[in-house]
């Protein structure tokens, strides 16, 4: 072999398990979410995409013949649930995915005033008290943390990923006790994207008041007024 080359194992193409040959596939479904080998969402996106634009030309069909709040909890219920499952996933996803669902987002709000596709979008989406998806994505990832404070059958496997911020000394932010250590990460697009690192992230950054609601009900409104606010700067 000539020096300075590289030989690169080869990856097989399946596996044996008794007598049958599995052949690797580059995604796989898994509780109605797609994950590729590269973890990039892309796949799970476009089918939700898909799916969601669907939904859209069945409602738009019959859109003269409902009123505005059928058509919104129409919309609520078949396009916009599918946006909020599991949606914690999406956290840290390249900026053109998340373009790619809040461009049906914005679809799913014109439809429901019957505004024509070049109408400005912001003060549909205002009027309708919707967040935007990356909005969506913090709400539920800060719903995760706060509720692993007073829940002891908070699960166990999110409960190891989030650890309470200790500090080695007496500092003025240690009597805060709602705040989460942040671990190092080695890489951007898979590290900072862990819920081990986004999750303490994106908790840490709230104002203290919001992390330091009582119940769950009264922050997941503040939260959302919050992050409402920062969206469309009001």
């Amino acid at each position: 072999m000539p020096s300075g080359l590289i030989c690169e194992p080869s990856v097989p193409s399946s596996i044996s398990v008794g007598n049958s040959d599995i052949k690797l596939s580059s995604s796989a479904r898994n509780l109605g979410v797609t994950f590729t080998d590269t973890l990039s969402m892309d796949k799970h996106i476009t089918n939700m995409c898909r799916s969601a634009y669907t939904e859209i030309r069945k409602i738009s069909s019959i859109r003269h013949l409902l009123f505005f709040d059928a058509t919104k909890t129409l919309v609520c219920s078949l396009i916009l649930s599918k946006f909020d499952y599991c949606n914690a996933l999406l956290t840290g996803i390249p900026q053109h995915l998340t373009d790619k669902l809040q461009k049906v987002q914005n679809t799913a709000a014109r439809l429901i005033f019957r505004a024509k596709k070049h109408d400005h979008i912001q003060p549909l989406m205002q009027q309708l008290h919707w967040l935007p998806i990356s909005s969506r994505i913090i709400h539920k990832t800060a719903n995760i943390c706060f509720n692993s404070f007073p829940d002891p059958h908070f699960p166990v496997y999110l409960s190891e990923l989030l650890h309470p911020y200790t500090p080695s000394r007496q500092l003025r932010s240690s009597t805060d006790s709602r705040i989460f250590s942040i671990p190092l990460t080695k890489t951007k697009t898979t590290g900072d994207r862990s819920f081990s690192f986004s999750a303490p992230t994106l908790w840490n950054q709230l104002p203290h008041p919001i992390r330091h609601c009582e119940t769950s009900c009264t922050f997941k409104k503040t939260l959302k007024n919050h992050l409402f606010k920062s969206a469309y700067n009001t």
